[in-house]
């Protein structure tokens, strides 16, 4: 049984895109990862983000990803919203994803912008309409144009938010006047993807986060979308402040990188990284621990 959601919060409010914890030797960490998803849901997430970018998927198979949702799931499940990253840049792929997600118990889906290909309007829209009539599951968009090089523009969302199974979008496009004419034509849950934009995408509509700083913040991260949703407008603004360190320190370098990097520091399970992703150097860590210290983040 999925956790609740309504309309206006399909998947909760608050999600963090996990990170796929490996063992010493690199192997996936099944152990690992549902001893850190029940961190991450008893801190507060109403919901994880499993083989997303967070989650290393471009270098996890696709038996990996299956057993990650299946694992998550059974670990919390009940719980909270698992949500699965499927998306590739072949459709068909993305397809066999999406419906093997359903079948491991994922209660969504994450699909990407495909990448690299640099598909037109159109395309993405059959893109994404195949995906959500693939499976029973419902969809949450990831338009995030720096890491796929093209964006979904508004009036595509609008179209693809006309399919019952498209719901929510997670926006990484970084501009707060496109998110504004999207949520209010398109009517779909809006979820920020960039956790610098995490407060101000409130002030247009957004619903909550998808975030990576949430690996150490969530408890922070509900108490600022509480105070917002209360009205408490400076408290909100205070706690974002307070954070600025967090979201500017887990960003210096590569995201996976320094998550896994906080994670380890926190004795959490995290492991190695696969490349083209590598650990962090001696310096970087040190820089990393007086960013989180800055934002009141124990290590």
């Amino acid at each position: 049984m999925a956790p609740i959601s309504t309309p206006q919060t399909p998947f909760g409010r608050v999600l963090t895109a996990m990170i796929t914890p490996f063992t010493a030797d690199g192997a996936l960490d099944l152990d690992g990862a549902q001893r850190l998803a029940v961190h991450l849901v008893d801190a507060g997430n109403d919901g994880l983000i499993v083989n997303g970018t967070t989650g290393e998927s471009p270098t996890t198979t696709d038996a990996e990803k299956n057993d990650l949702v299946r694992a998550v799931a059974e670990a919390v499940g009940d719980r909270a919203h698992v949500v699965a990253g499927i998306g590739t840049n072949d459709t068909r792929h993305t397809l066999e994803l999406a419906r093997a997600a359903e079948s491991a118990g994922a209660h969504g889906l994450l699909a990407v912008t495909p990448y690299y290909s640099k598909p037109p309007q159109e395309a993405l829209y059959r893109h994404f309409t195949a995906v959500a009539d693939a499976t029973g599951l419902p969809v949450m968009l990831y338009d995030i144009p720096g890491r796929s090089g093209v964006p979904i523009d508004t009036e595509t969302l609008v179209r693809l938010a006309e399919h019952p199974r498209i719901v929510a979008n997670k926006d990484a496009k970084g501009d707060l006047g496109a998110a504004g004419w999207a949520i209010a034509r398109s009517g779909l849950a809006w979820y920020s993807g960039d956790d610098m934009l995490n407060l101000p995408l409130l002030s247009v509509g957004g619903v909550g986060f998808v975030s990576v700083v949430g690996h150490v913040t969530t408890p922070e991260l509900r108490a600022m979308l509480e105070a917002y949703l209360a009205g408490d407008v400076q408290k909100a603004t205070e706690i974002h402040q307070k954070l600025l360190p967090v979201y500017t320190g887990m960003f210096r370098t590569q995201g996976v990188m320094t998550t896994k990097a906080a994670l380890n520091l926190q004795g959490l399970p995290a492991g190695p990284l696969r490349l083209p992703l590598i650990e962090l150097s001696a310096e970087e860590t040190a820089r990393l621990k007086i960013d989180l210290a800055a934002g009141g983040v124990q290590l």
